[in-house]
């Protein structure tokens, strides 16, 4: 497929959309703010109120956005290369229904009493138990279905242990906790929420730096790979250990956010051609977009209550998701 544009072109025209979005998600909240003044703060010169809004409300929802966003996409991006199948993704695999069990379990026992990160390191330890899991099950010579299959059955299993942590909630505090968490949002996130999450997110951005050529090389087959120079073993493991620990990172500060990982690479994919390692970088990029714009959709008054982000990532996420699947459900057989 000829690409519409050059993936240059696209990185730039994604960067300045997100520059965009982060501006009107700065400008947007519950109290109003003039664009001038929304500018001027920015630039240091506003109230003292403008400050304490942008800077200790607003800010944090959108940097912790764009890294959320960003990591979910560039995470589905090397896992759909390195499995080589367009239906991977943190959520397929199990990696986020673990993360999401270990965060569960840190709010049933209470433990964020005892020490702040409670949340983050079970989250984090939650996945890297099904990235183990997995490996172990790669390493018997298994074909991809069965990689995808035993991540299905990991989902499915840590959703039925939340299910039974929410059904024996010790009490209606804590499951209420536990709902809002599921649901996923980037509201009241601060800065030091950013400060735990961020270097787990860096370190797994960090290992997917130069699998690019790696990803190309392995759409032509593992042995074609391996001729080529490629260790993919060394490669995998860069790219499941990167994913768990930025993607547990992200659940851990933002709950469960579907279809961001999955969706993006498809849509990058049909823009800017189908080499696996020239999609990361605008993965990230689109991730964040979208995700951004799913946040600016939460605040969207409906009734009495309020959309949650991963309610809102589902519905954009599932329709979009599905008529990627019947443009293209020939060249995906």
């Amino acid at each position: 497929m000829t690409p519409f544009i050059s993936h240059k072109q696209l990185n730039l025209l994604l960067t300045l959309l997100l520059i965009s979005i982060s501006f009107a998600s700065l400008f947007i909240g519950s109290v109003d703010l003039s664009i001038a003044e929304t500018f001027t703060t920015l630039i240091g010169g506003g109230s003292d109120t403008s400050n304490i809004i942008i800077y200790e409300l607003r800010f944090p929802r959108v940097f912790m956005g764009i890294l959320a966003g960003a990591t979910l996409g560039l995470s589905g991006a090397a896992l759909q290369g390195m499995l080589r199948n367009p239906l991977a993704d943190p959520g397929i695999i199990g990696v986020s229904s673990m993360a999401g069990l270990g965060a569960v379990i840190a709010i049933y026992f209470g433990l964020t009493a005892l020490f702040p990160a409670a949340i983050q390191i079970m989250a984090i330890a939650g996945a890297l138990i099904a990235i183990f899991i997995l490996m172990l099950i790669a390493s018997k010579d298994s074909s991809v279905l069965t990689l995808i299959l035993s991540g299905v059955a990991i989902s499915s299993l840590a959703t039925a242990a939340i299910s039974v942590a929410m059904n024996f909630a010790p009490n209606p505090m804590t499951l209420q906790e536990m709902v809002m968490w599921m649901l996923g949002s980037l509201e009241n996130r601060t800065i030091y929420d950013i400060s735990i999450s961020l270097p787990f997110i860096l370190v797994g951005w960090l290992m997917h730096v130069g699998i690019s050529h790696g990803l190309d090389a392995l759409s032509l087959g593992e042995e074609t790979a391996k001729t080529m120079g490629i260790n993919t073993k060394n490669m995998q493991l860069r790219i499941i250990i990167g994913s768990a620990l930025s993607v547990g990172a992200v659940v851990a500060a933002c709950g469960a956010i579907g279809f961001i990982g999955l969706v993006v690479p498809h849509i990058i994919r049909r823009i800017s051609g189908y080499e696996p390692g020239k999609l990361l970088i605008p993965s990230a990029l689109m991730g964040a977009v979208l995700l951004m714009l799913a946040d600016l959709l939460t605040r969207v008054p409906f009734g009495a209550g309020q959309l949650r982000l991963g309610v809102v990532t589902a519905i954009i996420g599932a329709p979009m998701f599905l008529y990627i699947i019947f443009k293209t459900r020939r060249t995906m057989r």
